[in-house]
């Protein structure tokens, strides 16, 4: 059913399942975000049949989701990527995974890290060898974060840090597993942070705090290398990254990926029990694979 025929007209989540009622399109904007742009690989990734897969892209590129980009005239084929109005469901996307990695695949509980054997720690590490997608973050310092990288970059995703006296953390936060050390973790970069650029390795962090607040926590622990937003989820939806919501937002489950020149991960680590100590492996695993 098509959404301009829902007697439910002022609903807006009806609205909104008139346009992406049907799961398959939930996937290809799941895909498309992860940087599979072209009809026979969503196919291949799918495994849907290419007359319901054309018929999906052309309701997604009619409802204003996605656009067709040429990459060839002869013949005529394209890529489809994400609008502005598609990029407003990635956050959905996220809240998605969530609900199935606690509710579905875990015990219902809310935690900042993850099992070893867990889902999300496999979903991971099923990152490396894989190329980051092209997305532009903004960072604390009013710059860009700009994915994939041309050189080698270490990314360490956080819950959220704060500046004392700041109101970033919600009641209750260190009580949750996992959620206490990203202040140490980043301190620990930073005091490490000439080894790394003296290794061949760039660092960023990344939260889903505001830049506002990322420049708070910043300026207070004296990091010399930025802190990177993904406030509009378009990183974590793109390599569907473990998150947890609490009072209302989505953070990071702590992660860390070591990505080369060529956009490739060739590292990761997850999950992080043991903040200042991972970043001291991580210094160990870039001197190994940029002097390879």
């Amino acid at each position: 059913m098509r959404h301009a025929d829902l007697s439910d007209a002022d609903c807006g989540i009806a609205q909104t399942l008139g346009v992406v009622a049907d799961w398959w399109t939930w996937l290809i904007v799941r895909d498309v975000a992860g940087g599979t742009t072209r009809f026979d690989g969503l196919q291949d990734s799918l495994g849907i049949s290419r007359r319901a897969l054309a018929e999906r892209l052309t309701r997604l590129v009619d409802d204003g989701l996605l656009e067709r980009v040429p990459y060839s005239q002869k013949p005529v084929r394209h890529d489809y990527l994400l609008t502005e109005r598609g990029r407003a469901l990635l956050p959905v996307l996220v809240a998605m995974q969530e609900f199935g990695d606690r509710h579905l695949l875990g015990d219902g509980s809310v935690t900042a890290t993850a099992a070893a054997d867990s889902s999300e720690a496999e979903r991971v590490h099923a990152l490396v060898g894989r190329r980051l997608p092209r997305v532009a973050l903004p960072t604390h310092d009013g710059g860009q974060l700009d994915l994939p990288p041309d050189r080698w970059q270490v990314l360490y995703f956080f819950p959220g840090a704060a500046a004392p006296g700041s109101t970033a953390y919600p009641p209750g936060w260190g009580d949750l597993p996992g959620a206490a050390g990203c202040t140490l973790e980043s301190t620990t970069y930073a005091a490490h942070h000439a080894e790394f650029v003296a290794a061949g390795a760039q660092v960023a962090g990344v939260s889903t705090q505001r830049s506002d607040e990322q420049a708070a926590f910043a300026a207070h622990a004296k990091l010399p290398f930025p802190l990177a937003s993904d406030q509009d989820a378009r990183l974590a939806a793109a390599l569907r990254l473990p998150a947890f919501r609490v009072a209302g937002v989505d953070r990071f489950k702590r992660q860390s990926l070591l990505v080369d020149p060529d956009g490739v991960v060739r590292h990761v680590q997850m999950p992080v029990t043991d903040p200042p100590g991972s970043v001291t492996e991580m210094l160990d695993v870039v001197r190994s694979l940029v002097a390879a």
